[in-house]
């Protein structure tokens, strides 16, 4: 009888054992299953995302394309850029071009935000901005405000779903008598570096683009001398060289004061390996655009 009950056992715990290699190949099947799909799903997931990747190379070398390709030196007026996108592309746009024999138009806009969205708004403000009235007798030059006007009621009626909005500087300079006059849509003031290395704000007053139809914007006059700098710039280089909590416009402002006696195109290329040194290279705070209108 003992014999017999311990076969029994022998048999009960072969079953036992093959019934837990079973539940275990069944585990590891399930795991391997699991794995598989895991592993498909990341090969998905790495297609998108490289051409999503490949889409915004593509729409950044596009952007780029769009920017001037050169800058006009006109007589005494020279032009000088800084433009670093906080990612792929930028809200940010500028763009100077000579308009008749005597005067050279230039302007920075800055659209919401960053990335596509903004930089989508900034391909459309490119093409509303219109800065010269053409008729079967001639042409007219249109004010800084009035064009700055046109282009805002351009955007109102585009009535756009989300709330969109952009802030621009748009001035002309007349080469031969060197008179800037320009308007500002809610922009940061620029700044005039004048040949003593004296920094001031050049104030231009009126509001955001895109949020009031009939906005009015009013032109300000300045007169250039040899050696005088104008900085116009997005609010980004404030950002970069602020403090995180609040926003410092005298930092950025003492930034260009230290380098009053730098050539343009030096004091540029410090700029830009400051804001590597202060925030680094790989993830900037916002777009940061420069551009400098020299008289030499």
């Amino acid at each position: 009888m003992r014999a017999e009950a311990d076969e029994t056992s022998v048999v009960v715990a072969d079953h036992s054992a093959m019934e837990a290699v079973q539940r275990l190949e069944s585990e590891l099947e399930s795991l391997r299953q699991q794995i598989n799909f895991l592993n498909r799903r990341d090969e998905t997931v790495n297609f998108y995302m490289h051409r999503l990747d490949e889409e915004l190379r593509l729409a950044a070398r596009l952007q780029q394309d769009f920017l001037p390709k050169s800058l006009p030196q006109v007589g005494p007026i020279h032009f000088h850029t800084l433009f670093r996108p906080a990612g792929y592309v930028s809200g940010d746009i500028y763009d100077v071009a000579r308009l008749d024999e005597k005067h050279v138009g230039f302007y920075m806009a800055d659209a919401v935000g960053h990335g596509m969205p903004a930089a989508l708004l900034t391909m459309f403000i490119k093409n509303a901005l219109v800065t010269k009235q053409i008729s079967p007798g001639g042409y007219r030059l249109l004010d800084p405000g009035e064009a700055l006007g046109r282009l805002n009621a351009a955007l109102v009626e585009q009535k756009l779903t989300h709330a969109t909005f952009a802030t621009a500087v748009y001035g002309t300079v007349n080469t031969a008598t060197l008179v800037c006059r320009f308007a500002g849509a809610g922009h940061p003031y620029p700044l005039l570096m004048r040949a003593d290395g004296t920094v001031m704000n050049v104030e231009s007053e009126g509001g955001l683009l895109g949020i009031f139809p009939e906005e009015k914007y009013i032109d300000n006059e300045i007169q250039l001398r040899m050696g005088d700098r104008l900085f116009v710039y997005t609010d980004g280089i404030e950002v970069a060289f602020g403090d995180d909590q609040c926003l410092n416009t005298e930092q950025w402002r003492s930034e260009l004061e230290k380098r009053r006696d730098m050539p343009t195109e030096q004091l540029l290329r410090e700029l830009s390996n400051s804001l590597d040194k202060e925030n680094g290279s790989l993830q900037p705070k916002d777009d940061v655009s420069i551009v400098v209108m020299e008289v030499k």
